[in-house]
């Protein structure tokens, strides 16, 4: 991959703007590095391991969001199929299985080539991947947990309700 041949001058450091936001959320975090930040974030269905990695080589922020759910052997190839329907339905990020370790997970970036990134932009990096993991949780519970197919298991969870009981 080629990388620009002017560097730009960047004012601030990307993380430092995603530590801003955990700050105001009230999400712990740890800042590993210069260039790396994990937070947890509380979800309606379970708490979420965010890792914000900045390459500079590429210009981009990386946001990967695991899920507290493992995937057995035996259920993988139908979760493989449920992450194909959901991508579809995706406008931006991607859910994703890490085989070697069952673990689930949605992947985002921003890339700013040559840009400042601002609060918005972060925010709503961060938006995009908590409502994707809220929304589509439970279909991955689903199958994971109740044995129902890909498609079944989505059709669950587009089911919306109105009102209150």
């Amino acid at each position: 991959m080629a990388t620009a041949a002017l560097k730009f001058d960047r004012i601030s450091h990307p993380i430092d703007l995603i530590e801003t936001l955990a700050l105001e959320h009230g999400w712990p975090y740890e800042r590993t590095c210069d260039d790396e930040l994990t937070l947890v974030v509380d979800g309606t269905w379970c708490d979420y391991q965010v890792s914000i990695n900045w390459r500079e080589d590429i210009e981009s922020l990386h946001l990967a969001s695991a899920f507290d759910l493992k995937v057995p052997q035996g259920r993988a190839n139908e979760i493989y199929r449920l992450i194909a329907k959901i991508n579809e339905q995706l406008w931006v990020g991607h859910f994703d299985l890490w085989s070697d370790d069952g673990l689930l997970m949605y992947r985002h970036a921003l890339l700013l080539n040559d840009t400042e990134p601002n609060i918005e932009q972060c925010q709503a990096l961060m938006s995009a991947a908590l409502e994707s993991c809220e929304f589509y949780y439970q279909a991955f519970q689903f199958v994971i947990w109740a044995g129902k197919n890909a498609s079944d298991a989505l059709a669950t969870t587009m089911f919306e309700t109105k009102g209150q009981a």
